[in-house]
């Protein structure tokens, strides 16, 4: 039994089939182009975590706003323009 209910003989014609439509230079061109694709991707994560990182240590603390404070600067504000 193999994957998912697919035998390895299955598997090893599916296997041929896909070689002799696409050739062996393809498949070996396409593959190199995956493997730099993912290599790229896991280089840009590396350099976007340490970005991040250097932001979050630059960056001052922020105290977050209490809610009922900026409700009543809403008010205070309509009373100012009512007024």
């Amino acid at each position: 039994m193999g994957f998912g209910g697919i035998s390895v003989w299955q598997l090893l014609i599916i296997l041929i089939i896909v070689v002799l439509l696409f050739g062996t230079k393809k498949l070996r061109s396409l593959g190199g182009d995956l493997g730099s694709a993912i290599r790229n991707f896991k280089t840009s994560l590396r350099e976007g975590e340490q970005d991040n990182n250097a932001d979050d240590a630059d960056a001052p603390i922020e105290h977050q706003k209490d809610p009922t404070e900026s409700q009543q600067q809403r008010t205070t504000d309509k009373d100012k323009n009512a007024g």
